[in-house]
């Protein structure tokens, strides 16, 4: 049990305090010191004065017992068991006892130290209640007052809650009754209209009684007067009287649409406006239009319909009916093959005019705007997001027959053959349809009804056909190269006819697809691959060896073989060249590389030989080196015969022509003006003109060359232009090598003075006049050719290595050598021919060309 001590707290001692409120200040003064006079007499535990002083909070916080008190969660009756419990109740309650007074002794020190602070807030607390105990008797008087109000004011506020609410349903009677009359008045004119079109159908005027209609309903519908009986009696008549509008306007409006005329779709477009269903109407349209596409398609390509068709109507299972998912019976064929061919055309015509109408309601509905609110009527339909009614129209048509046709490719053998061997006809079909599309809906200002992407998609749709129809194009023209062809046989040359089937057979490739540039292209890449094929094979047929390059002797059958080889091939050139003269560029452009194959091959089988005899010619010509051209004799100047190279020259010329060039050029005299054996034929000018530019190069390197040495070679240039002409080519179509030939005749003759002026050698290569003038030099002028101890031979093939610049080079080394020899036999005078030489080199490194 606590003692007396401990029942005294700091609570106490403040209300003592207090509730002393009404003593003087001196009295509660004198109070305070007395009691800290006892309390001062009273003795303290030594342990706590020294840290009492400062805080005695922080003592106790240490102290074991007293730390327990300031636990927020302290139990007495816990504490005071323990103390029990332990045996040292007595002791405890002595340390509890110092405790409290050290407490006390502290509570008073702040007290008296706060003194006037206390008092003045003592001070204030009293002018608190009697400013309260002024507001206490405010309030009371206001809360009579507001009592006595609300006893005066609650009456006229039940009546003014009441007025109002009688008033407002007097508001609402009234609207409803206007708006009844309203009703009543439209559906009135509304049975004028239509009894005026009852007895005369063409005098009613759809778009006022549509927008009546509309109007009825939405003062109904809009202000609640269902329910009312003479209302719903007329409602009813009005939605009667919507049905019948509705479908006059429907005739309307699917009339202009068939007759794509645009004052009838814009009436009926207005008429449902007015109805206030324009959007509805529309989209029904479209849907309509869409499922009837679909069914288009899908009915054209039901083999089964068609085969029951085709077979008489045997309900599809009889003899001629329907096996195997839609494929005809034998003897069926020809007439289901008909009848697909018939419905896709009709589909084609029927998707042309569902398309062609839904892009004129789209051109109507941009057009149209209403009379009175001025608003777009394609707005009304389509918004920001929405796709064009052509495009919703186009996708479920491209959607569907890429379907069908996939469906087809994959699951009826009888439609894949047929549009795979008919492609070009599907692929007509369809580009007229979009042609036709696009022609029937180009208008300034208004979009097309097919974009570029939707005729990408159609096309698309029948990809599969066309990849195989392509390979079916390519079997058959290899089928055919590998019969003319075949890998085993090696021996023999294909005949002509045979060469003529492959020639007809790409002809009719060609021909079926030029209609189309794209189809075209696609057919000549396919051509391109085959006519490849065919110069690898002509390859392996041409035969090489000694035998085909042989000149001597007549020709022999490796030649021969070669002869006709080179012939066909030149025909497929020649003929595939004509063809492709009309097709689009890009279809050239891929036939060029096959067609240059061909050229190529054609050109390899006889090029050994006309090099070979080019080799021989050559030979012959480099003999006038071993003739004596430098004698001065009036015997050789009056012989009229040739040389013997030149002899040697014309017989093998004439035996060229005789044994060989008459088999490969067989009307020699038009062969370089009609093309009749083109590649023979340039061979043959090529031919000519190295000969001629030969002669002339090797006729300008003779030294000594004596005026009667000058006659005889002009007589051998008359004879090598005969010989040439006659035999290898008509030397007026070789142009240059010709006119070098003529120039260099008279330029033998002229005098060294007159040589620089004549405008001769305007014709002739400035290496052929520099070595000419060697002739008309001294020995002491040696050519390269002599300084550098050359063969003929390999002066001329150093000259075929060299340009005209590269030559002058070597020109001027042996005219330094000259200059240097001359000067130093203390002649300064180089002579007329040196000086002529230098000038002509010099304007030939000015310009090289």
């Amino acid at each position: 049990m606590a003692s007396p001590a401990i029942q005294r707290s700091p609570t106490q001692s403040s209300t003592i305090t207090t509730t002393s409120s009404a003593a003087s200040p001196l009295q509660r003064l004198s109070t305070f010191k007395d009691r800290e006079r006892d309390l001062s007499s009273t003795p303290t535990p030594s342990h706590y004065l020294s840290s009492s002083s400062v805080n005695p909070l922080s003592s106790f916080s240490s102290d074991p017992i007293f730390s327990l008190f300031l636990s927020p969660d302290f139990d007495s009756l816990r504490f005071s068991s323990h103390a029990l419990s332990t045996g040292s109740a007595a002791s405890t309650a002595e340390k509890l006892q110092d405790g409290i007074r050290l407490l006390e002794k502290q509570l008073r020190s702040e007290v008296l130290s706060r003194h006037d602070d206390l008092f003045s807030q003592l001070s204030s607390l009293r002018d608190a209640e009697s400013a309260l105990s002024v507001v206490r008797s405010a309030v009371s008087t206001l809360q009579s007052s507001v009592r006595r109000i609300r006893s005066e004011i609650a009456d006229p506020n039940r009546q003014i809650r009441s007025k109002t609410t009688q008033l407002y349903n007097l508001h609402k009677t009234t609207e409803l009754l206007q708006f009844t009359i309203r009703v009543l008045r439209l559906s009135k004119k509304l049975r004028d209209l239509m009894v005026i079109s009852d007895s005369d159908p063409e005098k009613l005027d759809l778009l006022k009684a549509a927008q009546l209609h509309c109007e009825i309903l939405g003062l109904a519908s809009d202000n609640g007067l269902s329910g009312i009986d003479v209302v719903d009696e007329e409602l009813r008549w009005v939605s009667e009287t919507g049905a019948k509008l509705r479908s006059e306007g429907m005739k309307i409006l699917e009339r202009g649409l068939e007759g794509l005329n645009q004052a009838e779709v814009g009436s009926g477009l207005q008429v449902f406006y007015n109805l206030g269903e324009l959007r509805t109407t529309v989209d029904g349209l479209i849907v309509k239009y869409k499922s009837v596409v679909v069914k288009s398609v899908s009915a054209a390509l039901d083999m089964k319909a068609i085969s029951a068709s085709s077979a008489g109507g045997g309900g599809g299972f009889g003899p001629g009916g329907v096996q195997r998912s839609g494929t005809p019976q034998i003897g069926s064929g020809v007439k289901a093959k008909e009848a697909l061919w018939q419905r896709m055309s009709a589909c084609m015509d029927q998707l042309h005019s569902i398309v062609v109408a839904a892009w004129h309601l789209q051109r109507v509905l941009s057009k149209k705007r209403d009379p009175f609110t001025h608003v777009l009527l394609l707005d009304e339909v389509i918004q920001d997001a929405d796709p064009m009614l052509t495009d919703r129209v186009w996708e479920a048509f491209v959607k569907s027959f890429a379907s069908q046709m996939k469906s087809a490719y994959t699951a009826s053998s009888f439609v894949k053959e047929i549009f795979t061997m008919g492609y070009p006809k599907l692929y007509s079909m369809i580009q007229n349809l979009l042609e036709r599309i696009s022609r029937d809906t180009d208008v300034k200002g208004v979009m097309p009804a097919v974009s570029s992407d939707g005729k990408e998609q159609m096309l698309s749709a029948v990809e599969n056909f066309q990849s195989a129809f392509l390979a079916l194009c390519l079997s058959r023209l290899s089928d055919i190269v590998n019969t003319v062809f075949p890998m085993s046989s090696r021996g023999s040359v294909p005949s002509k006819e045979h060469f003529s089937k492959i020639i007809l057979r790409i002809q009719e490739e060609i021909e079926a697809v030029l209609f189309d540039s794209h189809l075209t292209f696609l057919v000549s890449r396919v051509i391109g691959k085959v006519l490849q094929l065919v110069a690898e094979r002509a390859e392996y047929q041409i035969s090489t060896g000694p035998e085909a390059r042989q000149i001597t002797g007549p020709a022999t059958p490796s030649q021969l073989k070669n002869f006709t080889l080179c012939q066909h091939l030149q025909e497929i050139h020649t003929r595939i060249s004509s063809l492709s003269t009309g097709l689009p560029p890009e279809a050239l452009e891929v036939l060029s590389p096959s067609l240059g194959a061909i050229h190529g091959v054609a050109h390899d089988s006889v090029a050994s030989l006309f090099h070979t005899m080019l080799d021989h010619l050559q030979s012959c010509i480099l003999q006038i080196h071993e003739q004596n051209f430098g004698v001065i004799s009036m015997d050789a100047a009056m012989d009229n015969n040739a040389s013997p190279y030149m002899e040697e020259l014309q017989k093998s010329i004439l035996h060229f022509r005789t044994e060989f060039l008459s088999r490969l050029l067989p009307s020699f005299a038009n062969a370089a003006t009609t093309g009749t054996g083109a590649i023979c034929t340039e061979l043959s000018r090529h031919m000519a003109s190295k000969v001629l530019m030969f002669f002339i190069r090797h006729a300008s390197l003779v030294r000594p060359l004596s005026e009667s040495g000058k006659l005889r070679m002009a007589r051998d240039m008359a004879e090598l232009e005969l010989a040439v002409g006659q035999n290898l080519f008509p030397v007026g179509q070789l142009g240059a090598p010709y006119r070098a030939l003529r120039a260099f005749r008279p330029i033998i003759f002229l005098e060294t003075s007159q040589l620089e002026a004549s405008p001769l050698l305007q014709d002739l290569p400035a290496s052929v006049i520099l070595h000419h003038l060697y002739s008309r030099g001294p020995d002491e002028l040696q050519s390269p050719m002599q300084r550098n101890k050359l063969t003929p031979l390999q002066y001329s093939l150093w000259l075929d290595s060299q340009g005209e610049d590269q030559i002058w080079k070597g020109i001027k080394a042996t005219l330094n050598d000259y200059a240097t020899i001359m000067r130093a036999r203390g002649n300064e005078e180089l002579g007329p021919v040196f000086s002529i030489m230098l000038r002509l080199g010099s304007s030939l490194s000015e310009n090289p060309s």
